[in-house]
């Protein structure tokens, strides 16, 4: 029972966040529709599947407080890049192939080296900046000032398109260009509360525009942020060794290290947002925003839906005082992440098309990485043995930085 409680409410906020950033992208889709190809999956919709990643690393920082708040952070933002860069890929690739589409898809080598490089290189100063016993407001400062840089170079070279009204938009969201599975039909306010359809909630059955699309981004957001409050509680309880559910009494939880448990429950119930969004523009037939946006995601959650959150909490309440134990498992996380990072780099890049077999692959590498972490979290002999080596490439690359 007292591991059951927690992952049905992981369950419950997973849907709930789920349907919220579904309205979250239809939002940003629209604002951000005169956005050229590449760029929006980087930019726009990486941003919008994000949200979940940065309320996370929030609530856990201001929840939690200090070194487990910072632990489940990084467990959050680094473990949904590692699902960003092999599942979402994958799904966008498997879908496009089992619906009959394609039997493979193609995406501009420019993209996969644009983002790709950009993530190994911030991936590389992200474990050479986190690598000390303390950490200040302006490590997270950096990070924000590296997606700056990133966002403005993203926007700068884009290829301008022309402009589409919210006429247009309309037009070609009715026409099918644009694939929305939401079929709002003439829905009850109660109807569209129990399934969580805010855009129904928001705008009726009125086409989408500048009007509606901020209120509607809005309160996705402050949906999002609730659902990622009770996510980070879920996370704690399973996490502990015991815990209180009021009205219901004590239980007992998993007692493991909170970084792990983030690493893979919360990582992945806040990325499904991101999946979900890759699958629908590879549908599209936009399959390099389905995987720019998998690519530019990493990005957000590294600089961004980690950096803000240390940024505001150390400011606030001062440095961040780690523990050995942390600042080991951190190390090996973070090295875990680029390896894995530069891996599917060379699988996304070798061969002009992507298909079944690169797609399996990316998938394998995902269940090793999570038997990993359950080896790891149990004191598994091999397991402690690769996080040692990862220290070890972690220390000795900061030694000679």
């Amino acid at each position: 029972m007292g591991i059951i409680i927690p992952l049905i409410l992981v369950i419950i906020a997973s849907l709930i966040i789920w349907r919220a950033s579904d309205a979250f992208e239809t939002a940003s889709d629209y604002l951000g529709r005169n956005l050229s190809d590449g760029v929006k999956g980087a930019t726009i919709n990486a941003i919008a599947s994000s949200m979940p990643e940065l309320f996370t690393s929030f609530f856990f920082l201001f929840v939690l407080m200090d070194v487990d708040g910072f632990s489940g952070g990084i467990g959050t933002t680094a473990g949904s890049a590692i699902f960003n860069s092999l599942i979402i890929p994958s799904m966008a690739i498997l879908v496009v192939i089992y619906s009959g589409m394609a039997k493979k898809i193609k995406v501009s080598l420019k993209v996969l080296k644009r983002d790709g490089l950009t993530l190994i290189a911030t991936e590389f100063i992200f474990i050479l900046m986190i690598s000390g016993h303390a950490l200040y407001w302006w490590h997270g400062l950096a990070l924000m000032l590296i997606y700056v840089v990133y966002l403005t170079y993203m926007l700068s070279t884009m290829t301008r398109g022309e402009k589409i009204d919210h006429v247009e938009y309309a037009a070609k969201m009715n026409s099918g260009d644009y694939d929305d599975d939401d079929d709002n039909g003439k829905k009850s306010i109660v109807k569209s509360s129990i399934t969580c359809d805010l855009e129904h909630l928001v705008g009726g059955n009125k086409d989408l525009k500048g009007s509606t699309a901020w209120p509607l981004l809005i309160i996705s957001t402050m949906v999002i942020a609730l659902s990622c409050y009770f996510l980070v509680l879920a996370c704690e309880w399973l996490g502990s060794d015991v815990y209180h559910v009021p009205y219901l009494g004590d239980f007992h939880g998993l007692d493991i290290p909170i970084m792990f448990v983030a690493l893979i429950l919360a990582a992945a119930a806040s990325s499904i947002p991101d999946t979900i969004i890759s699958m629908k523009d590879s549908k599209k037939g936009n399959y390099d925003d389905a995987i720019s946006n998998a690519l530019g995601s990493n990005m957000f959650d590294i600089c961004f839906a980690l950096g803000f959150p240390l940024f505001l909490f150390t400011l606030i309440h001062g440095p961040i005082n780690m523990t050995q134990e942390v600042i080991d498992q951190s190390s090996e996380l973070r090295m875990i992440l680029l390896l894995l990072t530069i891996a599917t780099f060379f699988v996304f890049i070798s061969g002009k098309y992507m298909g079944k077999a690169k797609a399996f692959i990316l998938v394998g590498m995902y269940v090793i990485f999570a038997l990993f972490i359950v080896g790891r979290s149990n004191g598994n002999p091999i397991s402690l043995a690769i996080a040692e080596w990862m220290r070890n490439i972690v220390n000795f690359l900061v030694f000679w930085a």
